[in-house]
């Protein structure tokens, strides 16, 4: 088993990172650019995503780390629904869209796994107050 010493080591969180990079480029382009408020809302949510994977793993506790994993999969969701409403009004191809919507997709497939892992394993020892330490 391998041990997560640093948040940047959690492939979710590399999947969140490819989907928010992707969501930023797509969201510079033709009319997207010009929607402030669904770019503003996709950014936001896909930031969201990455935000809380890290932002969980510093945390205090196993159950608190769960909860923000909880936090990051309830908005690549979110990223999902709004591709729908960029593809829908011509903001993105379908070629643009499914690559987005791949990269949310494998994110909520990531972290439900990560969850399910922590579920059912008893809250990993640490190394240090200073160092979270994950074993998976």
């Amino acid at each position: 088993m391998a041990t997560i010493k640093h948040f940047e080591d959690i492939e979710a969180w590399k999947t969140a990172r490819e989907l928010t990079v992707t969501v930023y480029r797509l969201t510079e382009q033709g009319a997207f650019a010009k929607d402030f408020g669904l770019k503003d809302q996709i950014r936001r949510a896909a930031v969201s995503v990455m935000s809380n994977i890290a932002e969980g793993f510093e945390s205090q506790t196993q159950a608190q780390f769960v909860r923000y994993l909880g936090h990051a999969k309830a908005s690549a969701g979110e990223v999902r629904s709004q591709l729908y409403v960029a593809l829908d009004i011509k903001y993105l191809t379908k070629e643009q869209f499914d690559q987005a919507f791949d990269l949310a997709d494998k994110a909520v497939r990531q972290v439900a796994r990560f969850m399910a892992y922590l579920e059912s394993h008893p809250e990993p020892r640490r190394v240090s107050e200073e160092q979270a330490e994950y074993t998976v």
